[in-house]
């Protein structure tokens, strides 16, 4: 597709200056100064701010096999709406990501309804059960496979683990940890992500795989990150926007890991300041209504995640726009293998525009989500999605 946006105030994670922006054929071909193209669609942004769009590292789409809680359809939809145009989603399906054909079906699907760009996980271990990883074998020549997790369920057998992680340093494929220890779940969650946080990094050390550390939300658990970071482990981290915005003071809302307390916010913020988290990873969970009364944890992130996240960080917290730019678009870009994340030549043309001033209330009966549930219902933010583009085309617009 071929756009041109007119007037827009450009930001990434490296700029803020204001330009127009020419895609062709998908790609961002030039930035300028009062660009004219012929045979173009034009979008004029009246300088609203132009940003690289979203990637979300961390999402459950729930098909095959869950898909009244959500679909692949509704879940690039949501994506859209939120400025996504890429996504990581874990295997916790049913059946669970542990083969090829499942694997390529959520491929095939995604590129049917072909509105985001999705890269599905596989588990660690098959079918989650913890003990064997031999179907692991199956994708050794899987030029698409990205990463491989136990996400909802974690690893607990460490010899397990490492030899995944030997596994993966073998395919250049990223481990992602759901840090939990199940034998203190019922004891101390926080013991329990701090103690597989330890485990992960230093076997990661040792195997020398590429490890990202999901969900990070206590002081210890980003402390370690920031050591095995200095002392040059191949480590990335993700935070979500609920570990950001709630604290146990204002919320008891359901998730897993738990919303913690204003001190684990203080590490986070100061991990983002000094570059030991990377990214922001929405955990996007949706739940029945039923399902979410009988205590499943989680909750839906990808509409809401921006504004969220811009409200706290930036506004709040006196984190630049570029710092957020990084974060939700060029370090997760960076590390799933996208091209995209930064506004520059050559780069896909995905990108989403967002007007700053905008003060909007969440209303969870607005979402296009399948999944409605959410702690952020009637809270007031700043910062609203007005369209997402992808490769030259829009893909979600208020307008529309």
């Amino acid at each position: 597709m071929n756009l041109l946006i007119k007037n827009a105030n450009i930001v990434d994670a490296h700029e803020e200056f204001c330009a127009d922006v020419l895609i062709i054929d998908g790609k961002i071909a030039e930035i300028g100064i009062e660009l004219n193209k012929k045979d173009v669609e034009i979008i004029d942004a009246n300088g609203l701010t132009l940003m690289p769009s979203f990637i979300d590292t961390h999402a459950h789409f729930r098909e095959p096999g869950l898909t009244n809680k959500e679909d692949i359809e509704s879940g690039s939809k949501a994506a859209a709406k939120g400025g996504y145009t890429g996504v990581c989603l874990m295997g916790n399906t049913n059946p669970i990501c542990s083969s090829k054909e499942v694997v390529e079906y959520v491929r095939n699907r995604s590129k049917e309804v072909g509105l985001i760009d999705v890269h599905q996980c596989v588990s660690i271990t098959e079918n989650f059960a913890g003990k064997s990883i031999e179907h692991l074998n199956a994708f050794d020549n899987d030029k698409e496979l990205v990463a491989i997790t136990d996400d909802g369920v974690g690893v607990m057998d460490s010899s397990i683990m490492m030899k995944a992680m030997e596994k993966a340093k073998e395919n250049n494929w990223i481990v992602m940890s759901h840090a939990e220890d199940k034998t203190f779940s019922k004891i101390d969650m926080r013991i329990a992500e701090d103690l597989m946080t330890i485990r992960d990094l230093y076997l990661a050390k040792v195997t020398g795989a590429r490890l990202h550390m999901a969900h990070v939300s206590t002081v210890e658990s980003i402390n370690a990150i920031r050591r095995s970071k200095s002392e040059g482990a191949n480590v990335t981290c993700e935070v979500t926007p609920h570990h950001i915005g709630l604290t146990t003071e204002i919320s008891n809302y359901r998730v897993n890991p738990p919303i913690r307390k204003q001190e684990d916010i203080d590490a986070i913020i100061a991990g983002i300041k000094d570059g030991t988290v990377d990214c922001i990873g929405t955990d996007h969970a949706p739940h029945t209504e039923e399902d979410k009364q009988n205590g499943a944890p989680g909750m839906v992130g990808l509409e809401t995640s921006f504004s969220i996240c811009y409200t706290e960080l930036v506004k709040k917290y006196g984190i630049s726009i570029n710092k957020l730019s990084e974060l939700m678009s060029k370090n997760p870009a960076n590390i799933l293998g996208m091209n995209k994340g930064t506004i520059t030549v050559g780069k896909d043309g995905d990108l989403v525009l967002v007007d700053l001033n905008k003060e909007v209330v969440i209303d969870r009966e607005t979402f296009v989500s399948k999944g409605k549930n959410t702690p952020f219902h009637g809270r007031k933010y700043y910062g609203e999605v007005i369209a997402t583009i992808k490769a030259g085309k829009v893909i979600y617009s208020t307008n529309v």
